[in-house]
């Protein structure tokens, strides 16, 4: 049974159909890539999937629960993790009460100790920088945070927007790097990204939208070698 299911997804934004009848999977420990240009209804599918948007049609299923109709906090509780597109951090707050707040769904104070130190070890940038005001952390900081916030709820599963929006080349290469040691680590992710050839690269398998709809999916690496793709996507 997939960790994930999603089955038949129709969403609106009142008149207009943002998402049309989409289903699809994602299995303990891949990394999923949705890709597609903008508009396609990425970021949409990652609000319903996290409960922000309600759907008119279709079922979410996470780890065999039906979680269509459970509000975003539950969700969280349940073991999912959003990293929403444009960061999100509290500019207000210091890097330690930004990530503290990542952690408001558990109450082991230890374990949460625990978590802090593993994000800090993971991001040594967070732990140099954690008296300092989330606002003013460069963008590539502000994505770390983003990141590291949402690794201290201890997801099970871990859903992000567009993480490289916005960074230097080496920056990109660094966000991904992280991604993919996340992944080795054991939460499983399902990744929307503009950046198609860095999603395609890392990814197990990858879905492509089309205005609503998925147009094609398969194993991420054939994906890449798809002609289609190439000229699409990827600048080819």
């Amino acid at each position: 049974m997939a960790m994930l299911e999603v089955k038949d997804l129709e969403v609106y934004y009142g008149m207009i159909q943002a998402i049309k009848g989409i289903s699809f999977e994602v299995n303990k420990g891949e990394i999923i890539a949705l890709i597609g240009a903008n508009g396609a209804g990425k970021t949409t599918t990652l609000h319903t999937v996290t409960g922000l948007i309600s759907p008119k049609k279709g079922s979410i299923v996470f780890e065999g629960k039906d979680i269509t109709k459970v509000p975003a906090h539950r969700i969280v509780s349940m073991g999912m993790a959003h990293v929403p597109e444009g960061r999100r951090v509290f500019a207000e707050l210091s890097v330690y009460e930004n990530l503290k707040m990542g952690a408001y769904t558990r109450k082991d104070k230890g374990e949460i100790e625990e978590s802090l130190e593993n994000v800090y070890r993971r991001f040594p940038r967070l732990e140099e920088r954690r008296n300092q005001m989330a606002g003013t952390l460069s963008g590539g900081e502000q994505q770390m945070l983003a990141m590291g916030r949402a690794l201290m709820s201890r997801p099970k599963i871990i859903l992000m927007d567009e993480p490289s929006m916005g960074l230097s080349p080496i920056l990109v290469n660094e966000i991904f790097d992280i991604i993919r040691s996340v992944s080795e680590s054991g939460t499983t992710v399902l990744l929307v990204e503009q950046n198609a050839k860095k999603a395609l690269s890392i990814a197990d398998r990858a879905y492509v939208l089309e205005t609503g709809k998925i147009a094609l999916e398969g194993n991420a690496k054939d994906l890449l070698e798809d002609d289609s793709i190439k000229k699409a996507y990827l600048g080819e």
